[in-house]
Parts: structure tokens; sequence; C-alpha cells
């Protein structure tokens, strides 16, 4: 048979009549041959296959070699086995030359035939050194394009282990940087070398995802071949398709340690920046104008303006001639703006691109693409920048002028803002702010936390914390060094959430340390208990530690004796009132406000009176018919003076109630079911939120059991019900010290003191001793964007107005008889609240029918106290006998606010790891879309107020308004990312 094959591929017979005899050559494969004979075969094949003149006799070689190999494959792998293949890729084969492609493409073939069977993995091991030989002889691309594509179709011959891979990787760079341009510059003879090169990186990317350790070494490789200044080597453009698989998250740490290295002299940097400026001419590279402005921006933040200056001038006529050809015209326009506009202090590198201004926009007027119009309005707008800068050479730009005279012209505000945004001075000194765009974050530049384990209920609350932004950059400002607290395990967080490059950051070591004893690991928990143990601790925790440093102890003292002391200060400490601003602790600056409740005995008129501070306020859900009727609640019934679980009826409605909790005494927003322990304080003068104040839930055991017509309350409607005032009597009497008896009486609350950020908790969670869970209020809520808090502060005594009653008032009025009297003639306005402006800063959603199961996640944007000082229109939390929740629903009005408009933009989404640009108009309809999603946790930002963190307050320059950290923190947030970029390059590459 093989005779016959021979004799047939060089006959003269006509090609359809060998056609029909191959045919038959190839469908006698089936039938059994002995050894010799197939080896006869094999061979012949393989003769045709590398020797072949002719495509016809190589087709053949291919066929006869596949069908014989498939039905006589224990011959097969007895012919084809490792000296065969080591031998034609050393010695060649007749006429082909070792490092053959043809020879590779062979043992490419011969690799797929026997790739089930055993002896394929003797021939994986062979070529996996033999491999790193043909590196080194430095193929050509041809070649080198025919050993990745068999390394990429067998991954098994590539090298295994951290150092091989290494070798491998580095050697593989150096290859590339030999590659030479085919000559001629023939379009199809480039298009081939393109797709060699792209191979070869491809390759390159698929060994940085397996061993991503051998990523950073073969970058360092890649420096050191374009940074050479040896004059006889010059590497090949080629490398620029490298460019495309780096993670653009690895451009902070290389731009910082290129730049800063004192071993990298100027020289080597000038020629690593010229040939990547030269790279931009390379087709199919992507992101090379965003290394090359990096590197630019990197440079003029360390002040390397000689280097700046001379590659500008070297290159920048070249990079508009880039301008020239589409595939590469983005990234140089980019490149050229960049150069152009930050060269400011001579007009040397504008008028070298001057004189070919004029012809470029003629030819792209001419053409009349969509996409030229797009390129010339951009030009166009540099070119009158750059004439505005360096005015006075009217005889340059006249042509110019003429060419441009029908595109639009930027303003003289947007040209003054671009100059100023651009020169080399203005680059700031902190790198990752200049490459914040470019960061390996999600597209909104914020870090998303990682879910440990149902830990979104501390996620959403983190996040809302962070985005308080006063309240962040106090903590970022703090000097913790060498202190082990909370607060400093705080810092760390936040530092590390505005400069990781993760996409998402594992709060561990916060978990741990911020988990209250009670709260089961790995299980779902009230995200509102949470933050107030959490603001507790941090609270608790600095009060302490001021106890410490005010400690004046003598050296003789014992140990025993110094433990007392210090724990007799922390006590002072904790239990003295805060006179003054500078003895309160952080949180009490951020998050502490003041409630007065007043009682007064409807019999004898006495009055008592307790201030009490907060952290949060929890509004409990008013009846539908009480909406119309706030102005007065009865407590029918209440198990004792401080009881924390009460019932709650309304003078409008009879309708059952059920057992609720406030957030307030037991670290939760309801009652929390058996076993769960409660906090640690129930006294009446506990610093905690208020306990039985907020005790105003109606019965909503039944989720599904909703009016039809049931207009959807607001915040308003339910601060409005939180402050309306409350008949105590019946079960729930008050016991009146003058009178000694139980009697009926008033109960008011009022705001004295309010806080720098408002911290709403929605009571939506009830208890069900039936079922012995807690289940979920779903009502719709509506959030103002804009709300103001009526805070009626503590009056002096010399005041018109006294913080007590006045004397004409009978306490059995109620209602607008009441107000009218509790008024002073003509002192209105000072009698009435004040009312304190508040935005919206962020909402944690709970999504789920009960508090055991769910998730949470919350909506933020960024706002200081400098935000909206102007006066709302809509939103006013006033006495209850002026309401407003008979008008205009406030959220229709707040929507049609031109004012509040602007301020529904660039909210964000963190949703554990995930962060999403949206919009306040999502937060709003979050529950109408989704109905088990409702807003559960509101945190309020005062406007106008002035604790705000000043730059002045902190050591140093502000980054983006934010304090400058601490260099132990700065040095593990270098050393994270970088090993970030190790670690986690498969996931970015993917990306």
């Amino acid at each position: 048979m093989d005779k016959i094959l021979e004799g047939l591929v060089s006959s003269s017979h006509p090609l359809p009549l060998k056609r029909v005899i191959v045919r038959r050559v190839v469908e006698s494969a089936e039938t059994p041959l002995s050894q010799a004979q197939c080896r006869a075969m094999f061979a012949l094949s393989t003769r045709l296959i590398l020797q072949g003149p002719d495509p016809f006799q190589r087709q053949v070689g291919r066929q006869v070699l596949e069908a014989y190999a498939r039905y006589h494959r224990a011959d097969f792998e007895a012919f084809f086995n490792r000296a065969l293949v080591l031998g034609l890729l050393r010695g060649g084969y007749g006429e082909r030359r070792r490092g053959d492609p043809a020879v590779l493409d062979y043992v490419r073939a011969g690799l797929r035939l026997l790739i089930s069977c055993p002896s394929v993995l003797e021939l994986f091991e062979a070529l996996r050194a033999e491999a790193l030989r043909l590196l080194g002889e430095r193929p050509g691309p041809p070649l080198c394009a025919r050993l990745c594509q068999l390394l990429a179709d067998f991954p098994q011959c590539l090298p295994r282990g951290r150092k091989p891979a290494l070798a491998f990787c580095q050697q593989l760079v150096r290859t590339m940087a030999h590659f030479q341009s085919p000559p001629g510059g023939r379009e199809p003879d480039l298009r081939l070398y393109v797709s060699q090169v792209a191979q070869v990186s491809s390759l390159l990317r698929a060994l940085w995802k397996a061993e991503p350790d051998a990523l950073l070494p073969s970058l360092q490789e890649l420096f050191a071949l374009i940074s050479s200044t040896d004059a006889s080597f010059e590497p090949s453009v080629a490398l620029a398709s490298l460019v495309q698989h780096i993670p653009l998250q690895m451009i902070t740490v290389l731009i910082r340690s290129l730049t800063t290295d004192p071993n990298v002299k100027d020289a080597s940097m000038t020629q690593a920046l010229c040939r990547m400026i030269d790279w931009l001419s390379w087709p199919l590279a992507q992101h090379v104008e965003t290394w090359v402005i990096a590197l630019l921006k990197g440079l003029a933040a360390v002040q390397k303006f000689t280097i700046l200056i001379d590659v500008t001038l070297l290159k920048i006529e070249l990079v508009f001639n880039r301008l020239w050809f589409p595939l590469v015209r983005p990234g140089a326009l980019a490149v050229l703006s960049h150069m152009l506009l930050s060269f400011q202090h001579s007009p040397e590198a504008f008028h070298l691109v001057v004189p070919h201004v004029v012809n470029l926009v003629n030819s792209f007027k001419r053409d009349g693409l969509p996409s030229s119009t797009a390129f010339l309005m951009q030009l166009a707008e540099l070119i009158h920048c750059m004439m505005y800068h360096y005015s006075g050479f009217p005889e340059l730009y006249e042509p110019i002028l003429e060419a441009i005279k029908d595109l639009p012209k930027p303003s003289e505000d947007k040209i003054k803002l671009t100059l100023s945004q651009s020169a080399w001075t203005s680059q700031s000194n902190s790198l990752p702010s200049c490459l914040s765009r470019l960061s390996g974050k999600s597209e909104t530049g914020k870090t998303g936390l990682i879910n440990l384990g149902n830990t979104c209920y501390m996620n959403s609350v983190i996040q809302a914390l962070f985005m308080a932004t006063d309240f962040r950059r106090h903590v970022l400002s703090l000097n913790l060094n060498g202190c082990n607290s909370l607060m400093r395990k705080l810092q760390h967080l936040f530092a590390f959430l505005a400069h990781t490059q993760r996409e998402a950051y594992a709060p561990r070591i916060f978990f741990e340390a911020s988990r209250p004893p009670w709260f089961t690991p790995r299980s779902q928990q009230d995200c509102s208990e949470y933050l107030r143990f959490l603001l507790d601790r941090l609270h608790e925790e600095e009060r302490t530690l001021k106890a410490l440093s005010s400690a004046k102890l003598p050296e003789s003292m014992n140990e025993e004796s110094l433990a007392q002391e210090v724990a007799h200060k922390a006590q002072l400490f904790t239990e003295a009132p805060c006179t003054g601003g500078e003895e309160r602790t952080l949180i009490e600056k951020m998050f502490g406000g003041k409630l007065k409740t007043i009682i007064c005995c409807l019999n004898c008129k006495s009055t008592s009176q307790k201030e009490e501070a907060f952290t949060d306020l929890s509004l409990a859900f008013c009846p539908p018919t009480s909406l119309e009727n706030v102005s007065l609640k009865t407590i029918t019934h209440c198990e004792g003076k401080d009881a924390c679980m009460v019932q709650v009826s309304t003078v409008a409605a009879e309708e059952p109630a059920l057992d609720n909790s406030s957030a307030g005494g037991d670290g939760s927003d309801a009652v929390m079911s058996e076993g769960t322990p409660g906090d640690v304080s129930s006294e009446p003068d506990s610093e905690n939120t208020i306990d039985c104040a907020l005790n105003k839930v109606k019965d909503h055991t039944d989720v599904s059991q909703k009016g039809v017509n049931e207009s959807t309350p607001s915040v308003t409607d339910l601060l409005n019900y939180f402050l309306a005032p409350e008949i105590l009597n019946g079960e729930n009497k008050y016991y009146c010290e003058t009178c000694a008896s139980l009697q009926n009486a008033e109960k008011t609350m009022q705001i004295v003191e309010e806080p720098e950020y408002l911290i709403l908790t929605l009571l939506r969670f009830s208890y069900d001793p039936k079922c012995h869970i807690r289940r979920k209020i779903l009502d719709s809520v509506s959030l103002p964007l804009v709300l103001e808090l009526p805070v009626k502060r503590t009056a002096s005594p010399l005041s018109t107005v006294s913080g007590g009653w006045p004397e004409d008032v009978e306490f059995s009025d109620i209602g607008e008889n009441l107000a009218k009297k509790l008024k002073p003639s003509g002192a209105d306005e000072v009698n009435c609240p004040q009312l304190v402006p508040y935005v919206l800063s962020s909402v944690v959603v709970h999504s789920g029918v009960s508090s055991e199961s769910g998730h949470y996640y919350s909506y933020a944007r960024n706002v200081t106290g400098s935000g909206l000082c102007h006066q709302s229109k809509t939103l006013s939390l006033i006495s209850p006998d002026n309401n407003l929740l008979a008008g205009e629903n406030p959220s229709a009005i707040i929507e049609n606010d031109p004012d509040t408009n602007a301020m529904s933009k660039e909210w964000f989404l963190f949703n554990d790891s995930r962060v999403t640009f949206t919009s306040f108009q999502s937060v709003q309809k979050i529950t109408s879309r989704f109905p088990k999603d409702t807003a559960y946790v509101l945190l309020y930002k005062k406007q106008c107020s002035t604790g705000g963190f000043s730059a002045n307050s902190a050591n140093g320059l502000c980054v983006n308004g934010d304090p400058p950290l601490q260099k132990e923190l700065m040095d593990a947030i270098t050393k994270d990312n970088k090993l970030y970029l190790q670690m986690n390059f498969a996931a970015a590459s993917e990306n």
C-alpha cells in the first residue's frame, strides 16, 4: 500500500483520479496490517508532510497519517516516540532544518493523535525542557508563534513550578524583544506578523494567569529591555502587545516603584518612556496610552521635569503624526493632549506641531465621517487651549483659526480650568490620587467589603459610616500609632477602603474585634443592633483612654491600687456630663444628641424632666388612621416604669397591639427572641438610646394585612408620631411623687440637642410570641432627601422663654389650645423649635421577611457639612399641632424641587463586594420594585454645621479632602497592594 501511495503522488495522473485513489488508501487503514507495514505508512506520510513539494502531497500525508494512527494506535505510539520528536526538534528532517515551523506543526499533529495514550506523558515531559531550549535560541516570529500555539494547545508541555515558569516567561519576553518586522512593509506580511506576535503575547498572558508570581519579574525584564541605553540593541515594538495583558491595577505600584527607584537613571527612564511612546504605532495594543500618561504623571509628581521636557520635545511630532491612523488615533490624541497641556512653561512643544495642524484638519473635514467630526472637536478644543495660553503669535495661528472656525470653541472659564488642572506643577505627590480612575476597583472608584459568612449586616453599616465624610475624615486624622483599640482597627479599615487596589476588602480583623459577644458567628444579625453596639464600644473606649491619659498616678503605687485608680477614673469619665466640646468623644461629636422627656401629672400639674443622650432614634410605624391625628397618643398598658415591652393604641383607632421593644435598651429595634442577651444597662439615666420613650409600635403581626387605600407614610410622619405627646392612663398610669399615687399624665418628648449625623432606625421587626420570631413590617416609607429636625434648645434662665411650663397652662388642655398657651405673646418664633436642616447621606436596606434571615445592603453618597444650606421649602418636622400630614405628599414635593434634584446624583449601591452607581430615584422606588426590600437604617447629615472636618485640623496636606495617613498605615496599604497584584492577577486579567 505504501508503494501504491508513493507511486500515486509522484505520477502524472489527473488530480480527480489521484483523489479517488487516496480515498481508497485511507479507507484501507481499517484492514489489519503488520507492524512493518504500519511503520512504512507512518514514515511515508511523515515524509509527505514535511517534504512534499506541493500542497496536495502534504495534504495526502496528513490524511493518511491520521487514518492509520487512528486504526493502528499501538503501532503509531511505537513510531511517534520521544526519540523521533527530539530528533525532529534538534536535527530537523531532510531539507527541513531544526527550528522549522513545519516541524512544530507535525509534532503538534502527532500529539493530538496520541492525546489519549499513556505514552503522551513522556512526550510532554520531553517538550517542557525542549521548549525552554528553543526559546534560548531566540526564534523568529514564525517559529515562536508555532511553539506558543503548540504550548497553548497542550499546556501540559509548559514548565511547571515557580522557578521554571518564571525563567520561561522572562525568556519569552527577551525573545519578543528581538522580533524583527517583515521587510518591505507589505500589508499581508504585516498582518501575518501581527497575528504571530498576538499568539506569543496570548501565551504569556496564560502563563501569568497560571503563575501570578511570574508577572512582576516579567515586567521588570520588560522594563530592563526598553530602558536599555545600548546603541547596538533596539527592542522590538512587538513588546507593545504585552501591555494589554497587564492589569491596570498595577499602574500605581509599578509607576511609584519606577519613579522613586534610585537605581533607575534618568537616561534609562527617558529611553523607556520614548519607546513606550513609539508603541502607540502598534495597531492592536490596548492601554498603551494609559501607561504612558501614568508614567508622565508619575514623573511630574516626583519633579523629574528634565525627563519630561526631553521626551516631550523629542516625541511630540511623532505622537501628532499618529493621529493620521484610525486604529491608534484615540490613544495618540490622549497622549498628545496630556503632553501639550502639561508643557506650559514654553510654547516650544506646541509650535513643533503647529505646522501640521491645518493639513490634518482639512483632511478630516473632507472625509466627513462621524468619527472624524468627533475627533476634530476634541482636537479643536485642545488647539484653542494652547493658543489661549501662548497668545502673541498671530502669523502662526491665523491659518489654524481659519481651519477650525466652524468647530465649537470652549469658553474662557473652561480653558482656564483645563490649563490649571493639567500643568506639571499641579500633579499631586500622591500618586494614587492621580490614578484613581485607573484603579482596580469598580468604575465607581469605591471598594466593596467581602461577605465573611452572613456579615452583610456589618458590611452595610461600615459602608454607611465610611461614606459619612466628616466622620471618616476625623477617624483617619487620629494619631493612633501604638494603640490596639477598636478605633484604630476602624481607622485601618477606613484607610484600606479609601486606598486599596482591591475590588473588595475582607474586614476579618475588624469583624472579630467589633462583633457583639452574643452574636453567633456566621448567622444573620440585626444591623441596627450592631451599629448601636459599635458606636457604644467606640464611645466607651475613648472615655476609658481619656481616663488613663488624665490619671496622674504615683510611681510607687502597686498593681492592685493602679487598677482600682484607673477603674475609678474611667467611671468618673463615663458618668460625668459633657460640659465642653473638648470632653466629648468623637462618637458624641458626630452622632450624639440629647432628648428631653417631660412628664406632667394631670392631677397636681407637677412635672418631671429628664435629659438623656442618644446616638439614634428608633421610629415606630404609626397606625394609618393616626396620620391625621398624631397630636395625641394614649398608652394603655405597660409592664412597669422601666419596661422595655409595651403595647400601644391610639385615640383614633382601637386596634389590637403587639408587644414591641425600643431600639435603645436592648440593643435592638424590637423584642429579641428568647435567650438573646439584652443590653447591659436599663437604668433610667442610661446614656443609651431612649427606651420606653420610643414604644409606639402598632400591631403588624400579619405583614400582609395592609389597607388598599393606605397612603405611604414618610419619615416625616414617623418623626411627628415619635414626638407627639402621649397620655399615660389606665394600667400605664404615671406614679407621681407629689401625689404619692398613680395618676394620669402627659408625656412629651423634645430634641434639645441635635447630632451632626442623625441616625434613624425604622422599627420594622415585631416579636411574634406564638412563632417566637420577629416578623417584619413591609410597609413602604417615603424617604425625604431633605428634612428639617425640630430642636428646642434649652433656654437660659434669664431668657424670655423659660425651659418650664408657663404658669397659666391647664394641663388638661390638649391640641391647639395647649400649643397656644405654650407660646408667649409676640414670641412665637422664639418658642417654636428651631428647624435644623439635614440631607440624606445613606440608607441601609433589609431584604427579607424576618430579622433572622434575609440580606442587608446600603445606598450612600458623600455629604459634608457644607452641602445644603438653603431653607427647605418642603419637609418640616414641626410641633404635633401643626404637622404637614394632611397636606401634599412630601416626597412628591421634594422630587420637584430643582435644588434637590441635583443632590439626587452620585449615589452608590454597596452590596457586599459589589459597588455600582445608582440614583436617589432607585432608593425611593426600591420597595415598590422589590416588596421585601425596605429601608431600615437612615443616616442624615446636618447642614451648615461647624462640626465638619477641617484640613487645618490634620497634620499635613489633605488629599481629596481626606487627611494624610500615618506612615505605618500607608506602608501597610502599599505592601498589601503589591501582594494583591501578584496573587490576584488571574481574576483581574479576566476583567
